[in-house]
């Protein structure tokens, strides 16, 4: 089977996983606004997705590589996904609902880090992560993400939030479809080292500080994922540019994506972090100071191909040296624990309680120190890797 023909299944899962998330994250907190819940409560029910980060990808990831049965696991997750979605159709309470996206999370937020350990051997070259067929998989994940941000923010304006859980049943019978069709194979065991340890490596100093570099990062993000779409709604942004606004930052990232094999071997992996990390302090002050300078919030926006692509991949990139093999899915959770899990839980309820207190703009303020901090976790990571002590581990 040609290589083309082989990512072809990844690519789609990428772009139905993302189109779900691109209507889903952005429009979730306006539809529980709609729904009449408190900007608190909307925090904590947008915080489940990443509270299920905290056990779902490390449980699913290790049950992944005992068994080497990733694509069963995955095409299980988003049936039941989808199944599990359709109790957003009924009206139900806060309590009602935080147990039905608990359940759905559960299932769909270990399915990236499977599908990234299952796809693993097809985005190496000799060895060595190769960023340039990485991206062309990971861009159509992009893809789908900008055409349901755009085409969800137009729709809601003119028909309401109403529909809310038919896109939801309708993005996830796209995943559903595309991990039917991703390839049934089983990775062969290990016959030596079956189940090695993973805390050896995570103990590791130069793998505890890209954690730590990584984990305030994203926590700076999180403040975007949830209360974004609620800030630009409370400045009087209509919904079609608040999704224009998200597409913005989603075609700077395609292009990244398309070409990130040319610029990457440029910096070295903790360098590009470094860089990713002091940008997003830059685009956190501009997007918390002056949010109504529209060109100076599309430019905030478009740095986005740094602070999110680019740090993404390099993740990637790192978690592949250092998790190789039968630490894959392990690793991979590792990466959705610490960097989305346990972030989001801190930001989302946390940054619920701040806004309630002293406004939407204070999260962003937070989201620019959290930046600063893990800009400084990257530069002692990037002591520690040295280039001549650590090679360059990307192709062109």
């Amino acid at each position: 089977m040609s290589q083309r023909k082989q990512l072809f299944p990844f690519a789609m899962l990428s772009a139905s996983y993302f189109a779900h998330i691109g209507f889903f994250n952005p429009y979730l907190p306006l539809w529980l606004k709609d729904m009449g819940f408190s900007l608190i409560a909307i925090s904590v029910l947008t915080s489940v997705q990443s509270a299920t980060r905290l056990f779902a990808p490390y449980a699913w990831g290790t049950l992944s590589d005992r068994t080497g049965e990733r694509v069963k696991l995955l095409r299980y997750g988003g049936t039941a996904a989808l199944v599990l979605s359709l109790g957003l159709w009924f009206d139900m309470g806060g309590v009602a609902l935080f147990i039905v996206l608990l359940l759905m999370f559960s299932h769909t937020s270990a399915m990236m880090p499977m599908s990234e350990a299952a796809l693993a051997h097809l985005v190496s070259h000799g060895g060595a992560f190769d960023a340039r067929r990485y991206g062309r998989v990971r861009l159509w994940g992009s893809l789908g993400f900008l055409l349901t941000v755009v085409a969800a923010g137009a729709w809601f304006e003119r028909f309401g939030m109403s529909h809310f859980p038919g896109w939801t049943a309708l993005t996830l019978a796209a995943v559903a479809l595309s991990v039917w069709m991703l390839p049934d194979a089983r990775e062969a065991a290990h016959h030596t080292d079956e189940h090695p340890n993973v805390w050896p490596v995570f103990r590791q100093p130069a793998v505890r500080w890209f954690f730590l570099s990584m984990f305030f990062h994203v926590l700076s993000h999180i403040f975007i994922y949830i209360f974004f779409s609620l800030y630009l709604d409370s400045l009087g942004y209509s919904k079609t540019v608040i999704g224009l606004l998200w597409a913005v930052s989603v075609v700077i990232e395609i292009g990244w994506f398309f070409t990130q094999g040319r610029w990457l071997p440029l910096l070295s992996l903790p360098g590009w972090l470094v860089l990713a990390a002091a940008l997003m302090a830059l685009r956190m002050g501009i997007t918390a100071g002056l949010p109504l300078v529209w060109p100076l919030l599309l430019l905030a926006q478009a740095v986005h191909a740094i602070t999110f692509a680019a740090h993404h991949t390099v993740c990637i990139a790192l978690l592949s040296q250092h998790f190789p093999g039968r630490l894959r899915g392990r690793g991979q959770a590792l990466y959705s624990v610490l960097g989305y899990g346990l972030p989001g839980v801190l930001g989302g309820v946390g940054g619920g309680f701040l806004s309630s207190a002293l406004g939407l703009a204070s999260v962003f303020w937070l989201s620019m120190v959290s930046a600063l901090v893990a800009t400084g976790c990257a530069l002692r990571l990037r002591q520690l890797a040295h280039p001549t002590r650590q090679p360059q581990s990307l192709q062109s």
